[in-house]
């Protein structure tokens, strides 16, 4: 091959090479803005109109499936209207109004002829709200069979309005209809004595989900002979499917899509009234179990991610970024439920200015984390936990592999603790505040989900601490600092052979300041995003960039592993019983 043609052919290589990076980053900033994004389009799908309520501005439809009952949806008339969503406190008012009518109207039918309404809020695409009355107190079970396809049945005890177990009159919403299938419902009127007194079926062929998502995910089960926790596994901020929650049971069905604005559900915060949650990317509501919004709170100029939390007295910590300034995700502000005043508690750009800025610099094209080129995102916070003995967040940092307690956070917010490789700080004014690592193991690297575990056995001081480790290194936004890294620890977005990351606890002894390795244990790697939880005695675990969450035994064995589709990674996924919520503990 002659020089010229060795020249040409480079020149196309690279040409390709640069247009195929050019491609990828269109594509991660549309996916980026998508995620923030609120949705324009809630796809609602109606049969024939049957009645519209001019008062309250609410339509009654019959529901677009097949079914052995009557099934109908009510829908706001504004529904096709530009810049209509369903969490605004009016259109959540007009629609509750209404359904109380209906079932003052239509709530004394039998158990075999109920009110049925799909979907009635428009917060979730396949629950199935039922209303009727029994001869004698009881308390409903259902189990769902699913005809048109080989799924497990399922069977729960649904919750009911109100605070009465047992009662004659039932008001509930259904969760477990599988999107796409037609399944046979059998609901049972349990007396207080545990037998069954009435039983009535009735079969129903489900809509599609309304984002598209397999209604069954594939799994692989571990090593462990250890059995599940009971509940369902909830899926939040996969991407190319923002604005929706996942809800699988144990064999990886789908039982429930929740709809939201946009964003992701990073949290669920349970309260007597419901449960609080991100609907979207500056919203956040109080969902009750039938799916009515009841309160819904815009955050102004402060755009949600990573993470909520319950401050003190019922308050709710929520990382942002603030929009009216030009670095993103280092800004803590506290949101009053009762007000819905939102106060800024911390920014960090400010509170640590001997560092931001000083030392660090925007993301760049060549960094590790390109695709967020161009912004200030030198901190990068994921998660946050309220330490009520000193007044204290921790906050778990991203861009510098730290965990950063700030104490005094409703008087005067000082930075106390640094936790994570204390050579990231030497030689900076933070260097004095960087907890020692007691004993021979390595520090965590990229970390997520940090939470604070109470134990009060331990001595006043003294605190344990959980994280998915995400034991990836990366730094984009500094460039006077090379870590010494050992093989172990990951530099691959991708990971490689023998990359782990962890589920790892840490001691924290604040008096001595210092920070121990309390146990560890290795999980599929995900370089970013992930998370881990304990529950119900095992702990369930979210490996983003692998598209794998599994549950694993309380010695960390996997028990089972489920594989799920997206774009890029998926952000958390966490199970719940919903007891007290959904369902109610079997008698």
């Amino acid at each position: 091959m002659n020089k010229k043609k060795w020249i040409k052919r480079l020149l196309i290589t690279l040409a390709v090479l640069l247009c195929g990076f050019a491609i990828f980053e269109i594509i991660v900033h549309v996916l980026m803005d998508s995620e923030m994004s609120s949705r324009d389009d809630w796809n609602i799908q109606l049969g024939e109109r049957m009645y519209t309520s001019e008062e309250r501005g609410v339509s009654l439809y019959s529901a677009p499936c097949e079914a052995s009952i009557p099934v109908s949806r009510m829908v706001p008339d504004e529904y096709e209207e530009d810049g209509f969503t369903y969490y605004d406190e009016s259109v959540q008012h007009r629609l509750g109004q209404e359904l109380m009518e209906l079932v003052q109207q239509q709530g004394n039918a039998a158990i075999d002829a109920p009110l049925a309404l799909l979907n009635p809020f428009g917060t979730g695409s396949n629950g199935l709200l039922l209303a009727f009355q029994t001869d004698r107190k009881s308390e409903i079970r259902y189990t769902i069979h699913t005809t048109s396809a080989e799924l497990p049945d399922y069977t729960a005890t649904a919750q009911g309005l109100g605070d009465k177990q047992f009662s004659r009159k039932h008001c509930f919403l259904l969760v477990g209809l599988v999107p796409g299938e037609t399944q046979e419902v059998t609901l049972e009127a349990i007396g207080e004595w545990g037998k069954v007194q009435e039983r009535a079926t009735f079969t129903i062929e489900m809509p599609p989900s309304s984002s598209g998502y397999d209604s069954r995910l594939t799994y692989t089960d571990g090593d462990s002979a250890a059995a599940l926790s009971d509940g369902l596994f909830y899926a939040t901020g996969l991407g190319d499917y923002y604005g929706y929650t996942f809800f699988f049971d144990n064999s990886g069905v789908l039982r429930y899509e929740m709809v939201l604005e946009g964003f992701h559900s990073d949290r669920f915060l349970y309260t007597d009234m419901g449960l609080y949650t991100c609907v979207s990317s500056r919203k956040i509501a109080l969902l009750t179990p039938i799916g009515q919004a009841i309160r819904i709170y815009d955050l102004g100029q402060y755009e949600l991610h990573h993470d909520i939390n319950w401050g003190p007295d019922g308050t709710i910590l929520a990382l942002v970024n603030d929009t009216e300034q030009d670095t993103v995700m280092d800004v803590v502000v506290e949101l009053d439920p009762e007000t819905g005043a939102v106060t800024e508690l911390v920014d960090f750009s400010t509170l640590m200015d001997g560092y931001y800025g000083a030392m660090t610099h925007p993301v760049p094209l060549t960094g590790s984390s390109f695709w967020q080129a161009g912004e200030d995102d030198w901190l990068h916070l994921n998660s946050v936990q309220y330490r009520q003995a000193d007044d204290s967040i921790l906050v778990s940092s991203r861009e510098t592999s730290t965990i950063v307690q700030v104490s005094g956070v409703h008087s005067t917010p000082t930075l106390t603790a640094l936790i994570g490789d204390p050579a990231f700080w030497a030689g900076t004014e933070y260097e004095s505040l960087s907890y020692q690592p007691q004993g021979d193991f390595v520090p965590q690297y990229g970390q997520h989900d940090v939470e604070l575990v109470e134990d009060d056995s331990l001595p006043e001081g003294q605190y344990l601490l959980r994280m998915y480790d995400n034991n990836y290194w990366s730094l984009s936004t500094r460039d006077d600092y090379e870590p010494e890294l050992p093989d172990s620890v990951g530099t691959s977005l991708t990971g490689g052979s023998g990359i782990h990351s962890y589920v790892t606890y840490y001691l924290v002894d604040s008096n001595a300041k210092t920070f121990s390795l309390a146990k560890q244990f290795p999980v599929t790697y995900s370089s970013i995003v992930s998370n881990a939880q304990s529950f119900d005695g095992n702990y369930v675990v979210n490996s983003g960039v692998a598209h794998e969450f599994g549950e694993y035994d309380s010695e960390g064995n996997l028990i089972r592993a489920f594989s799920y589709d997206c774009m890029m990674n998926g952000y958390r996924v966490m199970k719940g019983d919903f007891e007290g919520f959904w369902f109610r503990e079997a008698s």
